[in-house]
C-alpha cells in the first residue's frame, strides 16, 4: 500500500503529493451510575452493537469530539473521567484504517438513540450484546478488567 501518491491539480496542472493517513476517531464508554454502560446499535453500515463514538472533526480536540459524539448518539451530556487507551490495529475497522482513543465518561439522565444510533441499551459485563462491532469487545474487556481490579 502506497502511503504517498502524486495527484495533479485539475485547475493548474501542478503535481501535488498526497498522503494516506489513518483517520482519528474516539469511542466513549459512558457509565450511568448504578445502571451500567451505554451501547448503541448502529443504524448505518456496518450495523451492530457498538460503543458510542465517531470521527474527530478537523480543528477539534479528542476531548471535544468525545463529548460531541456522546451527545449526538446518546443525547447525554457527559463528563470525561479519563482517557483509557488508544487502539490502532490497521484492520480494527473494516471500512478504513482508523485510530481510536477511548474515553471513560459519566452521564446522567436517560439515554435516547440519536444520529447514527438506531437503538440504545444499558449493559453490564454479564449482559453485553454479542457480537460487538469493530474491536469494541476488546475495548470493553480492557475497561472491565481496569474497573474491577
Amino acid at each position: 500500500m502506497a502511503i504517498k501518491t502524486r495527484i495533479v491539480c485539475p485547475n493548474c496542472g501542478t503535481e501535488i503529493e498526497s498522503y494516506r493517513n489513518p483517520l482519528p476517531t474516539v469511542d466513549i464508554i459512558i457509565e450511568l451510575e448504578g445502571s451500567g454502560i451505554v451501547l448503541i446499535k448502529r443504524k448505518n453500515l456496518p450495523i451492530g452493537w457498538a460503543i458510542p463514538g465517531g470521527f474527530v472533526d478537523y480543528g477539534e480536540s479528542l476531548e471535544e469530539a468525545a463529548i460531541r459524539e456522546a451527545k449526538e448518539e446518546t443525547s447525554l451530556d457527559v463528563i470525561l473521567v479519563e482517557q483509557m487507551h488508544t487502539y490502532s490495529k490497521p484492520d480494527r475497522d473494516p471500512r478504513q484504517h482508523t485510530i481510536s482513543t477511548v474515553f471513560i465518561a459519566r452521564g446522567r439522565g436517560t439515554p435516547v438513540a440519536a444520529d447514527d444510533a438506531g437503538e440504545i441499551g444499558i449493559f453490564n459485563r454479564d449482559s453485553l450484546p454479542r457480537p460487538l462491532m469493530f474491536d469494541h469487545e476488546q475495548m470493553l474487556a480492557d475497561y472491565f478488567d481496569k474497573i474491577l481490579r
